[in-house]
């Protein structure tokens, strides 16, 4: 009987041992915990001030608890969400026990006021969660103003949008091949730091002369630190299959690249800019690589690499200013207009660049020259063309391969009012402007990018004065 009392209690100290080190805390960095998700997105369009809530899950995938440290809401008590751990409200919590292979919900909740016109078109949040010296985040995404919102959205037929409510573009959208999409007066369009806008089909924008007619691209954060932001989103891709794009009265801005066109080498321009402004993009305002354009009335300003058109092309470019001034956000190291024959040391077969009544200048870098013509190979003379008329510009030295009538080299255009600092740029011209009355009267342009008259002696640039 004695010794049966010794093995019982022996087998109740055993069992009590497992027990204890099945319930022991893991400690390990390298503990298998996983998420339901990693960002939770609110898409209800709000019309009242409404509340949504979502929830995730925290998986213990250990044969051992896990505590999680700390579980935040970065925004805190002002933050548009708020944050529910397991019944209990708040925006911190400490030392939440997972039982083994077992989970924890985290419900979190949103409350907009969608009316509310100083909220950003996206309110973003985050959670922290904490455990074992790890740190991870679960992303938080609401909408914040009235808007359309369109989340990686395909356009597979003829489609025209108008100006009611602005577009808000999340994960980018694409108009596919044989599909129009068309942009009326007014649209605005803001797009989210992931969210390029590609087109593979055709583009029309159809904006018009007075400010709020423009149709406006640009990113989706307008608070005041980030409104002014360069590669605030992608920016606009014309693909190789992309054909007969038209934008009119146009703006766009704070791209990372304004536009981007690829193999479209055709004597009907793959794309075509009347009166459009492309400010402000981190790497360039325009990439052509072997496709065509054809721009009138245009201003490509203070941009990484204004225009940037290499592996041949046939461009048309009338009473355009490109120019860059370096400031906080755009370190002017490029030439403003670099132009080639060839991509990648791959030459292109045909080359056929006309710059008429145009300004290419620069200041506050270290470009020597502002226009750089790089011919490779020995092409013939018909297979290289390229002609500056009546062209103001900044250069050091001129390249062999530039063929220059009536050029204004390296004088001041006289913009009206320039700060870097503060971020002023008029680029109008001052009633002195060596730009004035110099321009070719035969270019059949008799308005410009305000869509005001030009005179019978038209100014070089973007600007009649």
């Amino acid at each position: 009987m004695k010794h049966l009392v010794k093995a019982c209690a022996f087998i109740l100290f055993l069992a009590f041992a497992i027990s204890c080190r099945k319930t022991s805390f893991i400690n390990s960095p390298d503990a298998s915990v996983s998420f339901s998700s990693d960002t939770l997105h609110f898409d209800t369009v709000f019309t009242t001030t409404g509340s949504v809530t979502q929830s995730f899950k925290i998986f213990n995938q250990n044969n051992q608890k896990l505590r999680l440290s700390n579980v935040k809401l970065m925004g805190g008590t002002t933050s548009a969400f708020k944050l529910n751990v397991d019944g209990t409200a708040g925006t911190g919590f400490s030392d939440i026990e997972i039982e083994p292979n077992d989970s924890v919900y985290l419900f979190v909740s949103v409350s907009i006021n969608p009316n509310t016109s100083n909220l950003p078109f996206i309110v973003s949040d985050s959670i922290s969660v904490n455990y074992n010296g790890n740190n991870r985040f679960v992303q938080l995404q609401a909408f914040g103003q009235n808007a359309n919102f369109l989340r990686n959205r395909r356009i597979t037929k003829d489609s025209t949008w108008q100006s009611s409510l602005p577009f808000v573009i999340l994960d980018g959208v694409t108009v596919d091949s044989g599909a129009t999409l068309t942009l009326q007066r007014g649209c605005k369009i803001y797009s989210h730091a992931n969210a390029p806008f590609v087109v593979n089909g055709s583009l029309k924008v159809n904006g018009g002369a007075p400010e709020n007619d423009r149709v406006v691209f640009q990113g989706d954060r307008l608070d005041p630190d980030y409104r002014d932001y360069p590669a605030a989103w992608p920016g606009i891709y014309f693909s190789e299959s992309s054909t007969n794009n038209v934008l009119n009265y146009a703006v766009i801005k704070n791209a990372y690249q304004g536009i981007v066109t690829v193999l479209g080498i055709s004597s009907i321009p793959k794309i075509t800019l009347n009166q459009c402004i492309i400010d402000n993009a981190y790497e360039a305002g325009i990439i052509s690589v072997a496709s065509s354009i054809k721009a009138t009335n245009c201003l490509i300003s203070n941009c990484g690499n204004n225009l940037s058109l290499s592996g041949g092309g046939i461009y048309s470019f009338t009473h355009c200013t490109v120019a860059t001034y370096g400031n906080v956000f755009i370190t002017h190291k490029n030439p403003v207009l670099y132009l080639s024959n060839a991509y990648q040391n791959q030459i292109g077969p045909l080359l056929d660049a006309r710059f008429t009544n145009c300004i290419f200048y620069g200041e506050g870098g270290v470009a020597e020259n502002e226009v750089v013509v790089d011919k490779k190979g020995t092409p013939t003379a018909d297979q290289f063309k390229v002609k500056f008329e009546n062209v103001l510009y900044k250069n050091k030295t001129d390249d062999a391969d530039i063929y220059f009538v009536k050029g204004l080299k390296t004088q001041q255009p006289r913009f009206d009012s320039i700060d870097a600092g503060r971020r002023t740029f008029n680029f109008r011209l001052q009633s002195g402007s060596p730009a004035r009355d110099a321009g070719v009267t035969t270019t059949g342009v008799t308005i410009d990018l305000d869509g005001k008259l030009r005179d019978a002696k038209p100014d070089i640039g973007c600007f009649e004065y």
